[in-house]
């Protein structure tokens, strides 16, 4: 099972626009986490300036995906993970 991380911080509307979209995804089979941003101080000194951060839980540290636009399509979200998970 491939697993994804989403920094994220309530009121966000570019977090919440590629969570919607990553809820469309349907080529690629992967359980979603949800990382509130301000719950803990370290998220939120490393990804206050960067949220929506996406990236791919593995055995030994996570991997930061790819920034995608915010009008990318469900489409090129697909093909962005389809190119960068490592499977």
């Amino acid at each position: 099972m491939i697993n994804l991380i989403l920094y994220s911080k309530p009121g966000c509307h570019l977090c919440e626009g590629l969570e919607e979209k990553l809820a469309q995804v349907t080529n690629i089979n992967f359980e979603l986490e949800i990382r509130d941003i301000t719950t803990r101080e370290d998220w939120f000194n490393i990804y206050q300036y960067e949220v929506p951060v996406l990236c791919q839980q593995l055995p030994e540290k996570e991997q930061n995906l790819p920034r995608l636009s915010p009008r990318a399509s469900v489409r090129q979200l697909e093909k962005m993970l389809e190119k960068s998970l490592i499977i």
